[in-house]
């Protein structure tokens, strides 16, 4: 129970990567709030043990991340961790990805993290504690045909994360990036679904068709990325911060 007394939101904690890790911080002792915008997948997880409480709220909205806060800590104590994995994608070739596809992508992955981080960090600094984990991408750290919206919004989120370490590296508060390639998760089998759609192929090809580059050969679990979060909110983690770390089955 490492994390026991500590409170931590996880936003998209609702089900893939975020429920995942809601259960993971859980079973480490730390009381966890839910934050997402599908009441019913939230109050699952609350009912199967994998949060203490959830908030309903889109992270794009500044207001309601700051009300939920503010909430949560009220009902659960002051929020020592910060999962931001809400988050979104979308796949088009470059010239068919129009600037709105990108304010979009940007809206949801880059400003919907900086809403939840201003909303939490006050309350770390003048603690002298806090873990803010941001789950980002390969995406984020490479190029890739087709994803040029969701790339650039990934190396943005990174580049936030590099950038806030540095400004709270000697204040107790770590800010890491986990970068999985893809998940066995809504958002990869999303991906499977356009691919039948746009090509004609069946479902197993299209996902040999993101597997052939991936020397692992099947989809990351969604566990998988939730054990490396959970590493970055230990206290063996205490002088990791500015970092993305890789979940990616040897691709890059």
């Amino acid at each position: 129970m490492a994390l026991q007394g500590r409170h931590a939101l996880v936003t998209g904690g609702g089900r893939g990567i975020g429920r995942a890790t809601a259960a993971a911080l859980s079973a480490a002792g730390a009381t966890v709030t839910v934050l997402g915008r599908g009441e019913a997948s939230l109050k699952d997880a609350v009912a199967k043990g994998d949060a203490a409480g959830f908030l309903v709220a889109d992270v794009t909205d500044a207001a309601a991340v700051a009300s939920g806060v503010n909430a949560a800590a009220a009902a659960r104590g002051a929020i020592d961790i910060l999962v931001a994995n809400a988050g979104a994608a979308e796949t088009a070739p470059f010239m068919k990805t129009d600037p709105d596809t990108f304010r979009r992508l940007f809206e949801i992955n880059v400003i919907g993290v900086v809403h939840t981080i201003r909303a939490v960090l006050n309350g770390m600094l003048a603690r002298s504690f806090g873990r803010i984990v941001a789950i980002s991408s390969t995406a984020g750290l490479r190029g890739a045909p087709y994803i040029s919206a969701y790339s650039a919004s990934k190396h943005a989120l990174n580049g936030v994360v590099k950038s806030l370490a540095l400004e709270t590296v000697k204040n107790g508060v770590t800010v890491n990036a986990v970068c999985p390639t893809y998940v066995d998760t809504d958002m990869a089998r999303t991906a499977v679904e356009h691919i039948v759609e746009k090509t004609g192929r069946t479902p197993e090809q299209a996902l040999a068709g993101i597997l052939k580059d991936l020397p692992l050969g099947r989809l990351v679990r969604p566990q998988e990325v939730a054990a490396a979060v959970l590493y970055f909110c230990s206290a063996d983690a205490a002088a990791v911060t500015g970092t993305t770390l890789a979940i990616a089955g040897g691709e890059l």
